[in-house]
């Protein structure tokens, strides 16, 4: 049996997360440490940009509230309940993670601990503090975890197992020095939204949220839409205009403007709101601040390309037009259960 205490230790970080958000910070009742660790997770959560230009206190703050929703016990039982832990011999799993958005090497570092292993972490440069800080906290709540948990900056060594997220060419270099271990090895991937030109204005605005969330730059992010012969974009602008405020974060400005020079000076044919071009592309990776659109002749006829590039999506936003499609403005909020290219994390650490 998963022991009881694992399942506590991430409902106490959930509930510890729980007090924070981008309005204003409310210290709540029956905080497990709450004294030693709430003043400096606020420091923390206040600096958070000035250690990545990305992650802004917005974007920051909806990555505490998105883990703060999901380290319940309700939904910690719910996703847990589908395995069984019993048989499984404590490994030591290495993780080396992306740091594209805040947080985005939790779900492995959790699913590691939770699933009774040790856990060797290598974390990106872009996000070391905020990974640091829970794990820190989960110590503070259960000290068994502090021979579990070992962060390096170096190579890692003495290790059984794997799982290493990067660029695609990066990829190519962990399937080569972890050919023989055990691993799961992750490359880019882009999310897609399919549109039919009936979509209402709440959904269009929501597609937004997917859009711009984290400024792009998840594989969780819409990057590319298609969309049917004719289809008229107006009201996808009307409907993304307010978000239009991301043009004011420098590092979003400063790629919008080179992007769309590149583009022009490229001759491409752009559709340009002052803040976001559209570029017609078969590709599915946009740069920030852009999205490729494509026309697509028939619904069935789309569903098998997407079908036969599905190692190159990681989501698709429709109106129920696909199935296991997401919802508009909901892909920026995964289940524990909805796991990275669709390999099942917690599947892999129990065969080890």
């Amino acid at each position: 049996m998963l022991e009881k205490t694992k399942i506590n230790s991430f409902v106490a970080l959930g509930y510890f997360l729980s007090q924070f958000s981008l309005d204003s910070n409310h210290r709540k009742q029956e905080v497990f440490n709450n004294d030693a660790f709430f003043d400096s997770f606020e420091a923390l959560l206040e600096l958070s940009q000035s250690h990545n230009g990305w992650f802004t206190k917005e974007q920051v703050y909806f990555a505490v509230n998105s883990w703060a929703e999901a380290l319940t016990e309700t939904n910690l039982n719910e996703w847990l309940s589908h395995y069984d832990f019993s048989k499984a011999k404590p490994k030591t799993v290495g993780l080396i993670l992306a740091g594209n958005i805040p947080l985005v090497g939790f779900h492995d570092f959790l699913s590691v601990l939770i699933s009774g292993h040790k856990v060797l972490v290598k974390t990106s440069s872009n996000d070391q503090h905020l990974i640091k800080f829970f794990a820190n906290y989960l110590i503070s709540v259960d000290k068994d975890l502090e021979e579990r948990i070992t962060f390096t900056d170096g190579k890692l060594e003495n290790f059984d197992a794997v799982i290493a997220t990067g660029s695609n060419n990066t990829a190519r270099y962990f399937d080569y020095y972890f050919k023989n271990k055990p691993s799961i090895i992750r490359k880019n991937r882009n999310s897609v939204a399919i549109l039919t030109g009936n979509e209402t204005q709440e959904d269009l605005v929501n597609l937004g949220e997917d859009i711009f969330r984290y400024f792009g730059l998840g594989c969780r992010n819409v990057s590319k839409i298609f969309v049917p012969k004719g289809y008229n974009f107006d009201s996808f602008f009307k409907a993304i205009f307010e978000y239009q405020d991301v043009i004011h974060y420098e590092k979003y400005a400063n790629n919008y403007d080179y992007n769309k020079a590149v583009f022009l000076m490229s001759n491409f044919k752009l559709l340009d709101n002052g803040f976001l071009t559209l570029k017609e592309d078969s590709s599915y990776s946009s740069p920030i601040s852009s999205v490729f659109y494509e026309f697509y002749e028939g619904l069935e006829i789309l569903k098998n390309r997407l079908k036969n590039e599905g190692d190159q999506i990681q989501c698709i936003v429709s109106e129920h037009l696909i199935d296991n499609s997401i919802a508009f403005g909901q892909t920026q909020k995964p289940k524990l259960w909805d796991y990275a290219d669709n390999v099942d994390t917690l599947k892999f650490l129990n065969s080890i």
